[in-house]
This record gives structure tokens, C-alpha cells and sequence, in this order.
């Protein structure tokens, strides 16, 4: 990543929230949704709680997106991360970095572990370009 668009990430990496502004899969119209990223050293990571939301299928279909945080506003491509290790390393620097939500994300993997409710977490890795 380059030296001054990770300066400008650090600025801002310890926002709780980003706009994301992804495109319809259809329409190609821009659409925003405010969530949680993480910077984990030079990765930047989006993580949800469920995979069917229409902003996660928007970016899987166009992976071309624009983060806003802090006054700073950064394009970039999104990767689903669909391989487990991938994945497990983007929702574990989430948890750090939310550790509030600890205890409730606990309860989520507890309760997928018994099979009362299935995982429905996705992540996805933003390589930027600006």
C-alpha cells in the first residue's frame, strides 16, 4: 500500500465506523452503509454478520468500492474472503478492535456451535487504491 495512503488510514483506523459506498448489482447506482472496518497493519477488513445482506451481495458482484471515515475518503477492491483461515483472521481483528460486542459475539458462535442458529458472518479484505 502506498506510504501516504496508509498515513491517512492510520489518521482514522480507530474510528468505530466507515461509509462504504458500493454500487447495485443491477443498476450499478451507488448505495452507502455505515460499518464496522478494521486496520489489522496494512489490511483493511469489513466484516458482517450476515452474509445476505444487499450491500455484501453488491460488493461480491462489483468489487469496487469507496471508504469514508474521519474526512478521509479512500477507493479500493473488495475481496470476500471465503477461505476459513482468511476469514477467521478478519473476524478475529474485528473482535479485538470491538471487544464491547465480545460477549455478544460469544453468545452468536456459542449458539452456531449447537446448532441453534447457523453462521451467517462474512468478511471481506480492501486493497486500496488511493
Amino acid at each position: 500500500m502506498e506510504s501516504d495512503v496508509l498515513a491517512r488510514l492510520k489518521r482514522v483506523a480507530t474510528r468505530q465506523t466507515t461509509t462504504l459506498t458500493h454500487y447495485g448489482r443491477k443498476s450499478g447506482r451507488p448505495y452507502n452503509v455505515t460499518i464496522w472496518f478494521v486496520l489489522d497493519g496494512e489490511e483493511v477488513y469489513l466484516g458482517t454478520a450476515n452474509v445476505n445482506r444487499q450491500w455484501v451481495r453488491n460488493v461480491q458482484k462489483t468489487p469496487k468500492v469507496r471508504l469514508s471515515m474521519g474526512g478521509e475518503m479512500f477507493g479500493g477492491t473488495a475481496r470476500f474472503l471465503a477461505e476459513g483461515v482468511e476469514h477467521e483472521r478478519a473476524m478475529a481483528a474485528i473482535r479485538q478492535k470491538y471487544w464491547m460486542y465480545r460477549p455478544l459475539i460469544a453468545l452468536g458462535r456459542v449458539l452456531t456451535a449447537i446448532g441453534v442458529m447457523r453462521d451467517k458472518t462474512g468478511s471481506f479484505e480492501v486493497t486500496l487504491a488511493e
